[in-house]
C-alpha cells in the first residue's frame, strides 16, 4: 500500500493565517533531567493542514468533535487547477467538465480536492497570494452532493482581498459542509481512486482542528 503524506509539518514559528495564534513548540521535561521527554504546545485552532468545521463560519454551526467520523475517510477526486496567475478565480465552469464526468462515472466520492500547487510557496509572502474559488464551486460540489471539500492554498476564499467576507465558506459551511486548508503534496497523488483520510483531533466544542491528511493507493 502507498501512502502520500498530505499534510505540512507543525512547527515553531510557522506560516498561520494572519491575525491567527503563532505556533510555539517547547520541550517542559527531558530525559536527562526528568527520566521522559515532554513538549510544550501552542497555536491556533487552523494550525497547518487542518479541517474547518461549520462552526468556524456559522453561528451555531457543528463543532470538529460532532463530524460523523466516515465523512472524514474515503475515496477523493483531486481537480488540477494549476498554472493559475495570483489571486485568480477558479470558477465552476473551469471545473465542471472532467469533474462532473468523475463524480457520476465512479465509486461515492467522499472529498473533492483543488490542486493549484500553491503548497510551494508555503512559508512565504507569496503564499498569500493564492487563487481562490469561486462561490458557484460551492455550489457546484452542493449541488452533486459533496460536503467535503480541500485546498492546497491558505483558504478557499481570497485572503488579503476579503474585507471580512469569505462567499466560499459562507455558502458551503451554511450547508454543513467541511473544508480542508494547506494540503500539501497533491502533485504525488498521481494514480486514480485515491483514498484519502483526514481525521482530526477529537476537540470537544471546536471550530476546526489540524489534521494528519494522508492519501491512500489501495490497488496495485
Amino acid at each position: 500500500m502507498r501512502i502520500v503524506d498530505l499534510s505540512q509539518p507543525i512547527r515553531k514559528g510557522m506560516q498561520v493565517y494572519p491575525g491567527d495564534p503563532e505556533v510555539a513548540v517547547g520541550t517542559v521535561a527531558t530525559v536527562e533531567e526528568d527520566g521522559y521527554q515532554v513538549a510544550s504546545l501552542r497555536l491556533g485552532s487552523h494550525t497547518g493542514t487542518h479541517l474547518d468545521a461549520p462552526l468556524h463560519s456559522v453561528t451555531g454551526g457543528a463543532a470538529v468533535d460532532d463530524i460523523e467520523l466516515g465523512r472524514l475517510v474515503g475515496p477523493a477526486i483531486v481537480v488540477d487547477c494549476t498554472g493559475r496567475e495570483p489571486h485568480a478565480t477558479i470558477t465552476w465552469e473551469d471545473v465542471r467538465g472532467p469533474l462532473v464526468d468523475r463524480l457520476q462515472g465512479g465509486p461515492e466520492t467522499a472529498m473533492v480536492l483543488f490542486r493549484t500547487d500553491w503548497s510551494v510557496h508555503f512559508g512565504t509572502q507569496r503564499y498569500l497570494d493564492h487563487p481562490v474559488l469561486a462561490a458557484d464551486v460551492a455550489d457546484g460540489l452542493l449541488a452533486r452532493g459533496v460536503t467535503l471539500m480541500g485546498t492546497d492554498t491558505l483558504n478557499p476564499d481570497s485572503t488579503l482581498r476579503n474585507e471580512g467576507v469569505l462567499p466560499f465558506h459562507a455558502r458551503f459551511q451554511g450547508e454543513g459542509g467541511l473544508i480542508l486548508e494547506n494540503l500539501a503534496n497533491l502533485a504525488a497523488v498521481d494514480w486514480s481512486h485515491p483514498v484519502v483520510s483526514v481525521l482530526p483531533l477529537a476537540l470537544a466544542g471546536v471550530d476546526g482542528s489540524p489534521v494528519r491528511a494522508v492519501a491512500l493507493q489501495l490497488d496495485s
